[in-house]
């Protein structure tokens, strides 16, 4: 019997594939690609394996979209950390849906997970940084009632390395 498309939260032997994801995710931006080069694949499943089962806070959960009965994408929320959130801003902290399995509604699957994860934990508003030339994503966001805040900041590993320009998207979760 096929496995349904689902969301849910990831299980111990899905840190390969959550691995998988990121690496081919981030690869794909110059700075995250950067970071990610001293970094062995092995390290990667660990520091996932980490997360899944010995999250840092309470409130940290690693989400996974199932397609096809395999991981085709993951969220991971959480508490806010930027240094203007308030005690009810939860965030998305990291999104990513395979290429191949956006158009097959995997990414609004796991957006409408999240927050209500999010929801769930007593978060009134999400949000998520990503990067500013992120058109797809953002628009994606846009769609689901996301707006960007104004916030913007440049990370990088080092100043030798490039870096990527994020910007902050919110939106409100409360229910009426």
């Amino acid at each position: 019997m096929p496995v349904p498309d689902s969301v849910r939260l990831a299980m111990p032997a899905e840190a390969v594939d959550v691995a998988r994801l990121q690496r081919r995710s981030w690869a794909a931006t110059p700075a995250l690609a950067s970071a990610m080069a001293d970094i062995t694949a092995d390290q990667t499943v660990q520091a996932w394996h980490e997360a899944i089962t010995k999250p840092p806070l309470a409130h940290c959960r690693v989400l996974v979209a199932i397609g096809d009965g395999a991981v085709v994408g993951f969220a991971v929320t959480g508490p806010s950390g930027d240094p203007d959130a308030e005690p009810t801003d939860g965030t998305i902290v990291e999104f990513v849906v395979d290429e191949e399995s956006v158009e097959a509604g995997h990414s609004s699957r796991l957006m409408n997970a999240a927050v209500d994860t999010l929801r769930a934990d007593g978060y009134e508003v999400a949000t998520m940084w990503l990067p500013s030339d992120s058109d797809g994503l953002r628009g994606f966001l846009s769609e689901c009632g996301w707006g960007a805040d104004g916030a913007h900041r440049e990370v990088g590993v080092d100043d030798d390395s490039p870096s990527v320009k994020l910007v902050r998207m919110v939106t409100d979760i409360t229910t009426d």
